[in-house]
């Protein structure tokens, strides 16, 4: 990928309104991704069939009119899907040259066992290996993911730490890396994690050179407008929020909540979507859930 295209891309993501579809579900996530879709395990005979399945419906959830850069900015997208094509182009083509929608990569490879109330990511030894063939596409940034369950500063600043190195080994390689610390929405003490969590984003947003910014992606939080001072820091382009498993209408409520925040959905987005559903069907209720989504990052 170009520079011009990369500075394309960072302007559509500042200046830009909609919000980021996270349609990366990858190994783990996607036999879910599939039942929730009206997909059962004995549909599809081993890993191949199962991301031909996924794969499909991405696709028709991406080649919908009603999927559109007015308020769509971005995707989220698993590797296997990188690898693959829509409309005869590779997907992040299709989604950059036809759609004006710009294309991140999951890059992690899961989360290692819970220790100290969190669970960091597993080690991504091929990540250069990843990046490298990513820049085959107009792909403008990545995604990792970590979790967060107990309001433990050890854990959590371990947490941040590790995101951080990784997000400044993404960044050497002319990526923009999405930092994703979750914290579980079933957590009894889920505010007092969040507390802890602003403060070591914080310290390690001025770790960073001064010419790097990073994206981040966080749950949305117990108290509006929690995390502003991120919004509004100098080092972050975007503040993107998951759902978390809340259902699209509460994650929606909870975002009005917090302007200057986006939302990243993934199960929230994809929501009442079945494979069963007609064409049209399947539009109006990908439409419907755009256009709430939409209308919650727009606060």
């Amino acid at each position: 990928m170009t520079n011009a295209v990369y500075d394309q891309q960072l302007e559509r993501i500042k200046t830009g309104s909609g919000f980021i579809a996270a349609l990366d579900q990858s190994g783990g996530s996607t036999p879910k991704a599939l039942e929730n879709y009206g997909v059962s395990q004995s549909d599809y005979n081993d890993d191949e069939g199962m991301f031909d399945l996924v794969h499909e419906m991405r696709a028709r959830i991406m080649t919908c009119d009603c999927f559109d850069n007015e308020r769509v900015l971005g995707a989220i997208l698993f590797e296997d899907t990188m690898d693959r094509e829509v409309n005869g182009k590779p997907t992040a083509n299709y989604l950059w040259e036809d759609k004006n929608i710009v294309p991140f990569l999951k890059v992690d490879k899961g989360l290692a066992e819970r220790m100290n109330g969190v669970q960091v990511m597993r080690p991504i030894p091929s990540l250069n290996l990843l990046l490298d063939k990513a820049k085959n596409y107009p792909v403008f940034g990545t995604k990792m993911r970590s979790v967060i369950y107990e309001p433990s500063v050890d854990g959590i600043e371990l947490v941040v730490q590790q995101q951080f190195d990784v997000a400044k080994q993404i960044l050497s390689q002319g990526f923009m890396p999405i930092v994703e610390p979750e914290v579980d929405i079933n957590s009894e003490k889920k505010h007092d994690c969040e507390v802890i969590l602003k403060t070591a984003i914080l310290t390690n947003l001025d770790s960073l050179d001064d010419d790097h910014q990073v994206m981040l992606k966080l749950t949305l939080p117990d108290e509006a407008g929690f995390y502003q001072d991120l919004i509004d820091h100098p080092k972050v382009v975007k503040v993107v929020a998951l759902s978390g498993g809340y259902s699209r209408t509460d994650a929606c409520e909870k975002l009005k909540q917090n302007p200057g925040m986006i939302a990243s959905f993934s199960r929230a987005f994809t929501e009442g979507l079945s494979k069963q559903q007609s064409d049209k069907e399947f539009a109006d209720t990908i439409n419907t859930s755009i256009d709430e989504i939409y209308s919650a990052s727009k606060v």
